[in-house]
């Protein structure tokens, strides 16, 4: 298959959106949403699920061939993982 430049892009002309508001229908029902304080302080948790430093550690091994993998231990986690969700799903079954 050869493949060659004859392919041009064209930019497309969008339509301008068209702006809905709530109240143009008197016949829709008001709905009211709130969150719980516990939303609210999850939301509020700024700090990243990470740790940057451990990261960079296993990027510098991995860059200098220090890195072992334990095929063993990721297995066993694998398949305790595994065994979590089935056990999980089969409890919200009952």
């Amino acid at each position: 298959m050869k493949i060659d430049n004859s392919y041009k892009p064209t930019t497309a002309q969008l339509a301008p959106r068209q702006s809905v508001s709530p109240s143009s229908s008197s016949n829709e029902s008001q709905e009211a949403v709130s969150l719980s304080s516990l939303a609210g302080s999850l939301k509020s948790n700024d700090a990243p699920p990470v740790n940057s430093a451990r990261i960079q550690e296993i990027k510098q091994a991995i860059s200098e061939g220090r890195f072992q993998i334990n095929a063993d231990a990721i297995a066993d986690r694998l398949i305790e993982s595994a065994r979590d969700l089935v056990s999980s799903k089969n409890q919200r079954e009952a």
